[in-house]
């Protein structure tokens, strides 16, 4: 990429001195975080004009220096990826009682239709068009739930992207919204088993699910009930129900800990399943009178199958199902009438198996490929005699099958089409393996053209993540051929932090363990290079939010191995955040990263890491940074302090970009096409770093 010619915004320095554990460090810019910040979420007009002026010049410097002489590019990219998708698609449907729901899409709409027909076949009736809804301005769509009685639909909107959701009820006979609705709630709702009442999050000043009200259809939201409130900042709460819709379930929880209560049985009052064990984790499902837990409990790193009886489910009466077997992480489960279903992920790749309550017999649903993704659902109905799974490659479009839970019997039901076009054949997937420094091999999934040369002469974009135990699927994508189709090599690094290769690949990479998630990502690309599958100083690295995080890092750590940095609304002011009990996710983010706060050891660590405060006097390639400006998980003062700092340091003149999104949150644009565009941004940026512009 050429240097550019225009001249940067450059930020204000303003003093600012911050004192921690004997240390004193300056900050000039953190006035560009809002003092009205919990206002700005909701009220974005609302953000003080000279941070508005600051970020307005960022995005215009955008626009002047990048999107206006790549405009061509950038149109191509999103002509294509929008030429990839069947813009009329309709999601397979799922039975319920009399009833079949699923949702579609119309050819040119941004937003789905909520759909149902008579189970049994007939005609149409459209219960939601999000399209009609939306109007101009963003609109993040919460979902729709339909009553147990079929009667009522409760749909939930965010007009803002700060997550604060107004959740309507419509009369499914009239088509029409009653009037009724829950205002600034954390999720869509879930039904009581009876449909009178909607259990709902509520959220704190700090943005953090805290508290659980009872809805009553029909009644004033200031009547609503508190079900649950948790007290500790540092813990989420959620609320779900069990697919034999017998409970309500409450899942209080951090990153790595979790505590139940369910509500059922004729009783209003949530009833604790068993009482929260720091780094213990456990959710359930119930089946005749019995819960069905997946946990990590006792020592099962990978996690274990345990039941215990509904009316004393106490960890004291948990007896293993499944036992713990080291190195075979158990994922997910699904319980129906007569069997469970049991996601895993042994060797880095996903495997399904299936058990038959009634006899204990096991199959099991596995593929071929060097690397593959697997997904599961469940649909409406406990006593279904069949489950939903979905297969991709990278190279092979999504299938969609029933699987029949006696017999194995697999039913292709859809297939992802390309309208484009698209030949399997033309394209190679490839899992390699990087040497860490400490030994540890960490896994990389490759995609590529058959008529790409693999001779060290390619570009390539490696994406990374890292964190949360997240594992980073190998699925198949009609974006990433944009970049594919024009010779890149596509790679994604399994770094620790995620979990593809077990729990204790997740537990490697936080906390203490951190600097294992960057020096991975690193490893990585000195992989690649050295088997010929990048040319040097031609692979763009590539990830968000956390994934964010881990683009300052390496862009710190190693400036000199990247063509380009790509970081999307990323985490990149670490040490402030984990430094502030204020902000929305500080307090459950310390079980990941560590608490600067009351340790000083947590503090030295964070800081020697932490991409802001690790900006040097040095050359640092091309880079562009994305922010949404009502973005409750990245703030979006972050990527701004990260980019005006870069800015005012760093020693060359080589790009550096900022495109703050003003009417969005953390995933940007709510549109189809507009997050089309958004991606078209970010992969015509990748090219022009590598030459192919």
């Amino acid at each position: 990429m050429t240097e550019t010619t225009l001249t940067p915004p450059l930020a204000d320095r303003r003093q600012h001195a911050i004192t921690q554990h004997g240390v004193t460090r300056q900050d000039p810019y953190a006035w560009l975080r809002a003092d009205n910040w919990q206002e700005v979420m909701q009220a974005p007009d609302t953000l003080p004009a000279d941070i508005r002026a600051y970020l307005e010049a960022e995005n215009a410097y955008v626009a002047a220096g990048f999107e206006a002489p790549q405009g061509e590019l950038i149109e191509a990219i999103y002509r294509e990826i929008r030429g990839r998708i069947k813009e009329d698609e309709t999601d397979l449907p799922d039975p319920d009682g009399p009833w079949a729901y699923n949702s579609r899409m119309e050819e040119g709409r941004q937003y789905p239709l909520i759909v149902r027909t008579p189970r049994a076949g007939g005609a149409e009736t459209i219960l939601l068009d999000c399209n009609v809804e939306a109007g101009e301005g963003y609109f993040g769509f919460g979902g729709a739930e339909h009553s147990p009685d079929h009667t009522l639909l409760a749909w939930a909107a965010d007009r803002q992207g700060s997550e604060f959701y107004t959740v309507h009820i419509r009369d499914i006979a009239t088509g029409k919204d009653t009037g009724e609705t829950i205002e600034e709630s954390g999720d869509g709702g879930t039904w009581s088993p009876d449909g009178t009442a909607l259990y709902y999050t509520e959220l704190d000043e700090s943005h953090r699910p805290f508290r659980v009200r009872r809805h009553v259809i029909g009644t004033p939201q200031a009547d609503d009930t508190i079900v649950y409130e948790e007290a500790d900042p540092g813990f989420f709460v959620g609320v779900g129900e069990t697919l034999s819709r017998r409970y309500i379930v409450i899942d209080v929880h951090d990153h790595q800990t979790s505590e139940l209560y369910l509500i059922g049985d004729g009783s209003l009052e949530p009833r604790l399943v068993s009482a929260r064990l720091a780094e213990r984790e456990y959710d359930a499902e119930e089946r005749g009178g019995l819960l069905y837990m997946l946990t990590n409990a006792d020592g099962a790193e990978d996690y274990k199958i345990v039941t215990a009886p509904a009316e004393a489910p106490d960890a004291a009466h948990w007896t293993d199902l499944v036992p713990h077997i080291a190195g075979v992480l158990i994922l997910d489960i699904l319980l129906f009438a007569n069997h469970l279903v049991r996601l895993e992920r042994y060797e880095g790749l996903p495997r399904i198996v299936v058990r038959d309550l009634r006899d204990n017999r096991e199959w099991t649903v596995a593929f071929d490929e060097e690397a593959y993704s697997l997904g599961m659902s469940a649909g409406y109905e406990f006593d279904a005699t069949t489950f939903r799974m979905t297969y991709s490659s990278p190279t092979t479009p999504s299938r969609t099958y029933d699987i029949d839970l006696d017999t194995g019997a697999r039913t292709l039901l859809k297939e992802q089409e390309v309208p484009s076009g698209h030949d399997p054949a033309d394209y190679v997937t490839r899992r390699i393996f990087a040497d860490a420094a400490d030994g540890a091999r960490v896994p990389i999934t490759l995609l590529h053209r058959r008529d790409t040369p693999i001779d060290g002469t390619a570009p390539a974009l490696l994406y990374g993540y890292g964190s949360y135990g997240m594992s980073m699927p190998a699925a198949f994508s009609v974006s990433v051929l944009s970049l594919v189709d024009r010779g890149m090599v596509y790679a994604v690094a399994h770094i620790r932090g995620g979990m593809e290769k077990g729990y204790a690949w997740y537990r490697n990479g936080r906390r203490e363990h951190k600097l294992n998630t960057f020096t991975d990502f690193i490893a990585s690309a000195e992989k690649l290079i050295a088997d010929g599958y990048a040319a040097p100083g031609k692979v763009v690295a590539e990830g968000g939010s956390a994934g964010g995080m881990l683009m300052g890092a390496v862009a710190n750590m190693r400036p000199d191995l990247w063509a380009g940095v790509l970081a999307i609304v990323p985490f990149v002011d670490v040490l402030n955040t984990m430094s502030d009990d204020t902000l929305p996710l500080t307090p459950p983010e310390w079980p990941e990263w560590g608490n600067p706060i009351e340790s000083e050891a947590d503090f030295q660590r964070i800081a020697a890491y932490a991409p802001y405060e690790q900006v040097t006097a040095m050359d640092y390639p091309p880079i562009l940074a994305l922010a949404g400006l009502t973005d409750p998980r990245v703030t979006y003062w972050e990527p701004a302090k990260w980019v005006a700092k870069l800015r005012a340091t760093k020693t060359d003149s080589r790009p550096l970009y900022l495109k703050t999104h003003m009417g969005a949150g953390h995933g940007g644009a709510s549109g189809r096409f507009d997050r089309i565009k958004e991606t078209a941004l970010g992969y015509a940026f990748a090219l022009s770093c590598v030459g192919l512009a």
